[in-house]
């Protein structure tokens, strides 16, 4: 049988980071063995499925690129086939109904709660066809009474779980919808997954799926169970850690690449190595390397890769993405260096591309007014006469290149007698408006050269007004 592994979320909420990890860990499988990668949308809580949960996720999957080579299928489209195989079950004897009220399952756990014994349906309607008219019912899985069930686990290893344990849980409800199991189990029969990847609280539903797929007489698959993603203080991964939707983390400015590094080694490890390649990824990842406990999120380490990828990516490749934050805080980039300019100047500078574009604004619109710090430590008096000359000397350049520009400054503080600081620091300011920025020659290169001489005109005023009021 070929591999196929499967992702398969429920629309309703965003797309975690745990969830990326497992569909990361799915898809890497599938493409290091030649497989399919199964998108599944498991939508038949209807209550809770949105369409804008739905949106969320293909997001999530496009941003980061985890391309699916079957589907998107919807639960909600395969009614019909679930309704098949609940009669398929009924008529081979491998469920019944069951006209139990849910007062009267309540009192069974109580009652079982009391004496000491595990809490579940007793079975009361498990042999009975004293069926009364006019009552609802639900369809339930007639669970083996005896032996046990081992779920071989790539990750956790044997898993075993006595059918003794388990009770005869509910396929289908009152008014006839499937429930989770068995549309989990319908759906990796119908589609020939080879391979369930899954975060590992499935467990305890593991075996009962096992259970019914025997009882179709359809091939089990092989199971492997992530170990969940923890916050910094060892609890289970929530918004009160910070961000765990996907998209927030492009929102925050992170690579596709770096946050899907950073996600690969969260729970799976080749030595020492902390960079990969998504080539490398689905070269030398595999299920039965991952971690058995659960891992920690560190964020301070993601911004470590997300910085590493900025800086050696292909600075095109991060302009495109760099491109959607700019947009994204309304700063036009038709007129100005092109992105990946600034990607290369920036890059060392940042912890994010939300902050590359932030710092980058003076590239691409003029500002009004001037940072106040910098102007009061770098726009005094004395900086008149420096201003002016260089003005003059950068105007005079027949080529406006980074070589000619560092020239002109040098050739300023030379003629002065004062140091680079005295002429760089307050010709700084006045074309970026404030104290930081990459080296002055690349960054005045950068920036058109009228757009420069308009500048230090603009900070001359500055100047003249502090010399006025002196």
């Amino acid at each position: 049988m070929s591999l196929t592994t499967r992702f398969a979320p429920s629309p309703t909420g965003y797309l975690h980071v745990g969830g990326a990890r497992t569909a990361l860990y799915s898809w890497l499988y599938a493409k290091k063995n030649g497989g399919d990668f199964i998108l599944r949308i498991e939508d038949t809580d209807l209550e809770r499925s949105t369409q804008a949960s739905v949106d969320a996720i293909m997001d999530g999957m496009n941003w980061l690129n985890l391309e699916w080579t079957q589907g998107p299928f919807f639960q909600t489209h395969r009614f019909d086939r679930y309704k098949e195989v609940i009669a398929q079950l009924l008529e081979s004897g491998n469920a019944y109904r069951c006209y139990c009220t849910p007062e009267e399952v309540e009192a069974m756990r109580e009652a079982a709660r009391e004496s000491g014994d595990k809490e579940k349906y007793n079975g009361m309607w498990r042999e009975r066809t004293d069926y009364p008219a006019d009552k609802p019912f639900v369809i339930r899985f007639k669970n083996p009474l005896d032996g046990n069930v081992v779920i071989k686990d790539m990750v956790k290893g044997d898993i075993t779980i006595a059918n003794e344990e388990l009770d005869d849980l509910i396929i289908a409800r009152s008014d006839g919808t499937p429930t989770y199991n068995l549309t989990v189990v319908v759906d990796d029969w119908d589609m020939k997954v080879s391979h369930v990847v899954r975060g590992d609280d499935h467990i305890s539903n593991t075996p009962r799926q096992i259970n019914i797929l025997k009882a179709l007489g359809a091939t089990v698959p092989e199971y492997a169970h992530i170990p969940m993603i923890l916050g910094d203080d060892g609890k289970r991964l929530s918004k009160r850690h910070g961000a765990v939707s996907v998209m927030q983390y492009r929102d925050d400015g992170y690579l596709p690449e770096a946050l899907l590094n950073y996600l690969v080694r969260l729970g799976w490890s080749h030595g020492d190595k902390e960079i990969f390649s998504r080539e490398e990824m689905i070269e030398l990842f595999d299920l039965n390397d991952c971690n058995r406990a659960a891992s920690g999120f560190n964020t301070d380490k993601l911004i470590w890769v997300n910085q590493h990828y900025m800086k050696t990516m292909a600075p095109s490749e991060v302009a495109k993405h760099l491109a959607w934050h700019m947009a994204e805080q309304n700063i036009n980039t038709d007129n100005g260096p092109a992105l990946e300019e600034i990607v290369k100047v920036q890059a060392d500078r940042v912890k994010t591309l939300k902050e590359m574009a932030q710092i980058s604004r003076y590239f691409y619109e003029d500002f009004t007014e001037l940072d106040a710090t910098a102007v009061k430590k770098h726009l005094r008096p004395v900086v008149k006469e420096p201003l002016i000359l260089v003005k003059a000397k950068l105007a005079a350049l027949a080529q406006w290149s980074p070589e000619l520009i560092h020239a002109a400054i040098n050739d300023t503080a030379t003629e002065l007698e004062v140091g680079m600081g005295k002429v760089g620091m307050p010709l700084r300011v006045a074309a970026t408006g404030g104290g930081n920025s990459p080296s002055l020659d690349v960054t005045l290169a950068l920036l058109d050269k009228d757009k420069v001489l308009a500048r230090i005109d603009q900070a001359l005023v500055v100047v003249e007004a502090r010399i006025a009021n002196s």
